[in-house]
């Protein structure tokens, strides 16, 4: 690292170091996931305290330290989406995203559209009822994960070609017909509504998804469906999601 580093950033994940300090898990604005120390950061009244919380939108300036991670010099908040922590569902879904953002993102390897999509994302979760927030979110895994190279395939059955799927299999990569489904275990049964809803969360932007009218149900068959898909191709437990999921 260069001796100074000034970035945006959003804080995805904080751990306790010593007394006041934090080591801080991040998304740069290049897409590259971050990590530096931020001390004092846990001291009432700090000049970090507010600007280091999960969340945090920040201009920040990494300076190099006598360790091997960098030191938090100067923060200053660009948005906090306060109004993402002031519920209990608000605040699972946004930490869901961080979660994801934190799987899919690797250090030395920038890839702006990262940090673009998730502070997007962020912005449209405020504001939304609970079963918007879960297609929101659902929408952003996709989004992601179809940009990083796993896109399902959702026209025909993956393995047959059949134009008329009947099932969703994360393990297969996409869509399946009732034949092909039962060499696959797990595999659910959707609707074409579902199935709508899937590219549509694939092709629409975040806007049209938080105006488009949807039920508590198919919000949460969409979430399962995406906590599966991520699950499955970032090859990892996203255990945010299951606390949300549970509750």
């Amino acid at each position: 690292m260069r001796r100074t580093l000034h970035t945006k950033a959003i804080v995805l994940d904080t751990v306790k170091l010593k007394e006041q300090d934090l080591i801080l898990t991040m998304i740069g604005e290049d897409g590259q996931k971050r990590r530096a120390v931020a001390k004092g950061a846990r001291k009432p009244g700090g000049r970090f305290a507010s600007r280091c919380d999960i969340l945090c939108e920040s201009d920040l300036l990494l300076s190099a330290g006598r360790g091997p991670l960098p030191i938090l010099s100067e923060a200053s908040l660009v948005n906090a989406h306060a109004p993402l922590r002031e519920d209990l569902d608000s605040l699972s879904a946004a930490s869901a995203a961080a979660e994801l953002a934190e799987k899919s993102s690797y250090e030395d390897m920038p890839d702006p559209f990262l940090f673009k999509i998730l502070s997007a994302l962020l912005s449209s979760l405020e504001g939304a009822d609970a079963p918007h927030q879960m297609v929101l979110v659902s929408a952003y895994a996709f989004k992601v994960l179809a940009h990083e190279g796993w896109k399902p395939e959702l026209e025909s059955c993956i393995a047959c070609g059949d134009p008329h799927p009947t099932l969703f299999s994360a393990a297969a990569g996409g869509a399946l017909c009732a034949s092909c489904a039962r060499e696959v275990a797990g595999a659910h049964e959707l609707t074409e509504n579902d199935f709508a809803w899937m590219r549509a969360l694939l092709a629409a932007t975040f806007k049209e998804l938080k105006d488009a009218p949807i039920d508590a149900a198919t919000a949460r068959l969409l979430l399962m469906l995406a906590h599966e898909w991520g699950q499955t191709h970032l090859d990892c437990r996203l255990k945010a999601w299951e606390f949300w999921r549970g509750l």
